[in-house]
């Protein structure tokens, strides 16, 4: 499989609210895919091919949480990771952000994968 992505570029968790500020920025509009990878549950594809609006994070004492919002004009899906633990990101060889690992408190992992665009 020669697509595989390597998802090994940490966000230190002082960045975050500013990293997924720019993310949302940067790519708003961008059509996404967002997978539950549960070592309990298995994996689970919440939504695909959805536009990306926004990723709003609250920093622990304002909510620690992480809401990942789908739409074009409203949103119309919504997924929180709630007491999100690490953040990682991949690129392509260009720079272009491909993909965005979450794990959360309980050890489940919320892939976001960006699809290339046309």
């Amino acid at each position: 499989m020669s697509d595989r992505i390597d998802i090994n570029k940490s966000v230190p968790q002082e960045r975050w609210g500013e990293f997924f500020d720019q993310f949302s920025d940067g790519n708003r509009g961008r059509h996404i895919s967002i997978e539950i990878i549960s070592p309990e549950l298995g994996d689970e594809e919440l939504i695909q091919d959805a536009p990306l609006m926004a990723m709003v994070y609250d920093r622990p004492g304002k909510g620690d949480d992480l809401v990942i919002e789908v739409g074009k004009d409203e949103v119309t899906y919504a997924h929180t990771v709630d007491a999100p633990t690490e953040v990682l990101t991949a690129q392509s060889e260009s720079g272009r952000m491909m993909a965005v690992s979450i794990s959360d408190a309980g050890g489940t992992k919320t892939l976001i994968k960006l699809q290339a665009p046309n």
